[in-house]
């Protein structure tokens, strides 16, 4: 016997109005990969300490003229917003306090690999480079 199921897929504004009603909260270490909520790595000390070296190089070397987003969210269309590492983003003057960076604004994406090669390669590359055509498709 066959037994069939669904997957039921959320969307970015669903996904938010968990956080927004405590069904998650921000201790939660999740993100939005197509449509799916996936728990994300801890972040052990040899990771955080990369991401701190990167995080402090970059914005040294790049001043103004970009800035420097660490373990932030980035939309990715209607069902992903992942949390990249370290990300660089067209400066603008609100910091994208009024909405999350989308694939235009983003100059590079880094995801510091200690565990999680398998997921960051696999997984999270992929949706990075869907979002990367789909905005070349649109140009």
């Amino acid at each position: 016997m066959t037994v069939q199921t669904h997957k039921r897929l959320f969307n970015v504004d669903e996904y938010h109005r968990m956080a927004a009603t405590g069904v998650l909260s921000e201790s939660d270490r999740v993100e939005l990969i197509g449509g799916e909520i996936l728990e994300m790595s801890p972040i052990g000390r040899r990771h955080a300490a990369c991401v701190d070296r990167l995080t402090r190089l970059l914005v040294i070397r790049l001043g103004e003229t970009a800035i420097v987003r660490v373990q932030n969210p980035i939309a990715l269309g209607q069902h992903s917003e992942p949390q990249p590492d370290v990300s660089l983003l067209r400066p603008r003057d609100d910091f994208y306090a009024s909405g999350h960076p989308s694939p235009e604004d983003v100059l590079l994406v880094i995801e510091v690999c200690e565990t999680s090669i398998d997921y960051d390669r696999d997984i999270k590359l992929p949706e990075y480079a869907a979002s990367r055509r789909a905005r070349s498709l649109a140009d």
